[in-house]
């Protein structure tokens, strides 16, 4: 990797590129369309000016090329048809000052206009890193791992919860029912669906009414506050207001919709929040299901860092969804690494989730720092809501002790009946 020529300050993007051109010329011209320059000389763009705000072509790692495009481009079809399209992975190093601590203008610097270019056929943007002084502008995790456990009462092994079911269609008096049969399972955790959030007929001030007085009387009772993430998504105003009233009323946690909320509406809750921010990913499969397209989960959640969540989800291994069982992990792991001294985030896992899971996370990542939620895995269990809990509790029980699940079970009831009845999932 190239060194630093500037005295400037500057952070880094990683990126893979498929390109009409070679993959030099492709990242020079990422480099110049994401700074100071454009698709022609200008007279503008004096050696003073480059020095002080264009971007610089850090590394160029090229690859096998390929035959085929994998994203279409009129402009290249303009031109005489590639024979080749090269693809190599690039770093390109930012000024600093031509971003400040701006994460709208950040996003727009190192994924904007660039998958837009026309030479372009494939980008995905792999890791992103910059300075400690620099990421400390930024609001960053308030709470995260520490303070979550804290809040929580729940040391020492994974928070076990799950989503309130099903997702949508019940009433205040409905919900409050639910919590209260998980709370009477001494659940750690609880959740809103992603869909739940002002439906007419539950609405979020009704919702929050009848949930607290619950959460507070199991809260006497256990010795500590379960925590329920309820969802605030809305407008910035909905959700300042939202976040004080379940502040008020003694909750612990709120849930925001990450990527449909945005970078600023986020960023903004964080510097004003006082509850640990629980970050619900819905809608990510559109920025990285395309390998050759969007994001990497390494880059995204260290964005998501810097604009102060405290939680992530990472979908969950065997899961209802698309996702390899590797990625999965590949991406709780990203959550627990350091970054630029911003402090790591909890990973949390869930879809499709129940006791069974609990041996390949804790022996992937050799930590218990991380939420496993269960939805039907504890409410659809053949035993209740109370054996779903314990269940859960257990199957980590037998994984941090190395012990095999089946034998574990033969002295454990409610692992045993997880095993018979969701065998087939």
């Amino acid at each position: 990797m190239s060194k630093n020529p500037h005295s400037r300050a500057e952070f880094k993007a990683r990126y893979f590129v498929e390109s009409s051109v070679p993959i030099a010329k492709a990242a020079e011209v990422i480099a110049g369309e994401q700074s100071s320059g454009t698709f022609l000389a200008l007279p503008g763009e004096t050696d003073a000016l480059k020095e002080r705000a264009r971007a610089r072509v850090a590394r160029v790692e090229s690859l096998p090329p390929v035959l085929e495009p994998s994203l279409k481009s009129a402009f290249v079809e303009r031109k005489d048809p590639a024979q080749l399209y090269y693809r190599g992975e690039i770093d390109i190093a930012f000024p600093v000052d031509n971003v400040g601590a701006n994460l709208p203008q950040l996003l727009s610097t190192i994924a904007g206009n660039l998958f837009e270019l026309g030479e372009v056929t494939g980008l995905r943007m792999l890791d992103i890193d910059m300075p400690d002084a620099y990421a400390k502008r930024f609001p960053g995790s308030a709470f995260g791992i520490e303070g979550t456990r804290r809040l929580s009462g729940v040391q020492g092994r994974p928070l076990i919860g799950t989503i309130v079911k099903p997702s949508i269609g019940l009433l205040p008096d409905q919900t409050a029912q639910i919590v209260d049969d998980l709370c009477c399972a001494d659940i750690d955790f609880i959740k809103d669906d992603e869909l739940l959030a002002d439906p007419a007929y539950a609405s979020f001030d009704a919702r929050l009414a009848a949930v607290m007085p619950v959460l507070h009387r199991h809260a006497d009772r256990m010795g500590r506050m379960p925590m329920y993430a309820i969802n605030i998504s809305g407008t910035i105003e909905e959700m300042l207001r939202r976040h004080d009233q379940v502040l008020a009323a003694g909750g612990t946690c709120v849930m925001v919709c990450v990527n449909w909320v945005g970078f600023a509406g986020v960023e903004h809750l964080r510097r004003h929040a006082q509850l640990p921010i629980h970050g619900h990913r819905n809608g990510w499969g559109a920025f990285t299901r395309h390998p050759q397209l969007g994001f990497s989960f390494a880059a995204y959640q260290k964005l998501w860092r810097l604009a102060g969540v405290d939680h992530l989800h990472v979908n969950g291994v065997r899961s209802k969804f698309w996702e390899p069982d590797a990625s999965v992990i590949d991406s709780a792991r990203a959550c627990l690494l350091p970054f630029a001294g911003v402090q790591p985030v909890m990973p949390v896992f869930s879809s499709g989730q129940w006791a069974s899971q609990a041996p390949d996370l804790f022996n992937a990542l050799r930590s218990v720092d991380l939420m496993h939620l269960a939805g039907g895995g504890i409410i659809g269990h053949p035993q209740g809501i109370a054996a779903g809990v314990a269940s859960m509790r257990e199957g980590w029980q037998a994984a941090a002790e190395g012990v095999d699940l089946n034998t574990y079970a033969q002295s454990h009831s409610a692992l045993n009946a997880a095993l018979s009845h969701f065998k087939a999932i």
